[in-house]
C-alpha cells in the first residue's frame, strides 16, 4: 500500500475548492433602492490673507518704512543694552511696553529685560494684535505727564508717544531759586539725555529770573509736535519718515530736510539764514554758561559730567539747564525764545 503524503492531501484540497467555485452562480440584481438625501452645498471660506495685505502689499511702502527705521538712531544708537531698572523703560522695546501695561516693575530689585530689543515697530504700534491696519494704532497716546513739573501734563498730539521717553528724568530734590543747597550725588546726576519734550513745552527746567514766554508756535501751533518736522516727507533713508532725522550729511556738508517746515515758513532761504543765526547765538551762550559752571566747580573743562558735591541751588539749576539744552541738540530750534531766555537768565544768575 502506498503512503498518502501531505503534498497529495494539499493538491486534493485545491482541486475541491476549484470545483466548488465552478458550481457557484451569482443571482439576479435586486430592485434599485431610493435615492439618498442630497448633501448641503458648501460656501467659500474667507481669504486668510485679506487682512495681511492691508499692510503687507506689493506697494513697497512697508519696506521703505523698515529701511528708514534701520538707519535711525532708534535702530542703531538707542543703547538698548541698558536693560536694567529705569533705563530699560526707554532704552528697550520690551521695557517701554512693560512700563505702559504694568507688567515690568522697573523699581523692583534686579528688574531686567532679557533679550532686549531697540525701539522698533512693536514699540510704537500695536503690531499683529488684529492683523489688520488697526495694528498701526499707537501703543501709547497722551496727554503726557512731564517729570519735574509737579504732575502737570502736556498734549503733543501724535507726538505724545515720543514725549513719553524724550523728556528729562526725575531730579529729586529739584533746585528752586533761592532754595536749599543741592547735593549732587554722582557724575550721572541731572536731567539726563533726550529732554526735547521739556524744551518744546517750556516745562520741567530750572527757571531763574523772569521774562519767560512758553507760547512759542513750535509748541502751541503744531498739533502733532515732533512728528510734524521729524517724520516729514523722507529723503531716502537719511532724513524724515521713520529715520526721524532732520539733518543729514550730503557730499561732506550738513543738509536739513525742510519738508516739515515749509507749511509755516514759506521763505526757505530766510528760514535757513535765521536758523543758522539762532544756532550760533545759542551755541555761544551755552559756551559762556559752561565757563561759569567750570568756575563754580560743578563741571570741569572738557567734561559735561557734574562733579559730586554740594552746590547752591542756582549752580545746580544752571547745570540742569546747560545739560538739558546741550542734550536737546536743536541749538534753540525747538523753542527759540524760551531757550534763549533760559540761557540768558542762567548766565545772569551767576
Amino acid at each position: 500500500m502506498k503512503k498518502f503524503n501531505l503534498a497529495h492531501l494539499f493538491m486534493v484540497m485545491i482541486l475541491a475548492l476549484v470545483v466548488a467555485a465552478g458550481c457557484t452562480k451569482e443571482g439576479p440584481a435586486g430592485a434599485a433602492g431610493a435615492d439618498g438625501t442630497n448633501g448641503t452645498n458648501g460656501t467659500d471660506g474667507a481669504d486668510g490673507t485679506t487682512t495681511c495685505v492691508e499692510c503687507h502689499s506689493s506697494n513697497q511702502v512697508l519696506f521703505a518704512i523698515e529701511n528708514q527705521w534701520g538707519h535711525s538712531t532708534h535702530a542703531l544708537g538707542g543703547n538698548y543694552e541698558r536693560n536694567e531698572g529705569e533705563c530699560a523703560i526707554c532704552h528697550t522695546s520690551q521695557g517701554f511696553l512693560g512700563n505702559i501695561d504694568g507688567s515690568f516693575d522697573y523699581e523692583a530689585e534686579g528688574a531686567m529685560i532679557s533679550n532686549p530689543n531697540p525701539p522698533n515697530c512693536y514699540t510704537c504700534h500695536k503690531i499683529h494684535d488684529t492683523y489688520t491696519s488697526a495694528d498701526l494704532a499707537f501703543t501709547f497716546d497722551g496727554p503726557t505727564e512731564l517729570r519735574n513739573t509737579g504732575g502737570s501734563s502736556v498734549d503733543f498730539g501724535a507726538a505724545n508717544l515720543c514725549a513719553s521717553c524724550h523728556q528729562g528724568r526725575t531730579v529729586d530734590p529739584f533746585p528752586a531759586e533761592g532754595g536749599a543747597d543741592i547735593n549732587v550725588t554722582s557724575p550721572y546726576w541731572g536731567i539726563h539725555h533726550g529732554p526735547q519734550a521739556n524744551t518744546l513745552a517750556a516745562a520741567g527746567l530750572f527757571e531763574v529770573g523772569t521774562g519767560y514766554n512758553a507760547n512759542h508756535p513750535h509748541f502751541t501751533g503744531i498739533a502733532d509736535g515732533c512728528v510734524t518736522c521729524h517724520m516729514a516727507e523722507p529723503y531716502g533713508a537719511q532724513a524724515g519718515g521713520h529715520t526721524m532725522n532732520v539733518a543729514y550729511e550730503y557730499h561732506g556738508s550738513v543738509e536739513v530736510n525742510l519738508a516739515g517746515c515749509m507749511a509755516c515758513h514759506t521763505d526757505e532761504d530766510a528760514l535757513v539764514e535765521n536758523t543758522e543765526e539762532l544756532q550760533a547765538e545759542v551755541a555761544a551762550k551755552l559756551a559762556e554758561l559752561k565757563v561759569k559752571l567750570d568756575a563754580a566747580g560743578i563741571t570741569v573743562e572738557g567734561s559735561e559730567s557734574p562733579i559730586p558735591g554740594t552746590y547752591p541751588a542756582v549752580v545746580a539749576g544752571a547745570f540742569i539747564n546747560y545739560q538739558a539744552l546741550t542734550e536737546d541738540r536743536s541749538l534753540g530750534v525747538h523753542n527759540p525764545t524760551y531757550i534763549k531766555k533760559l540761557l540768558e537768565n542762567s548766565i545772569a544768575a551767576f
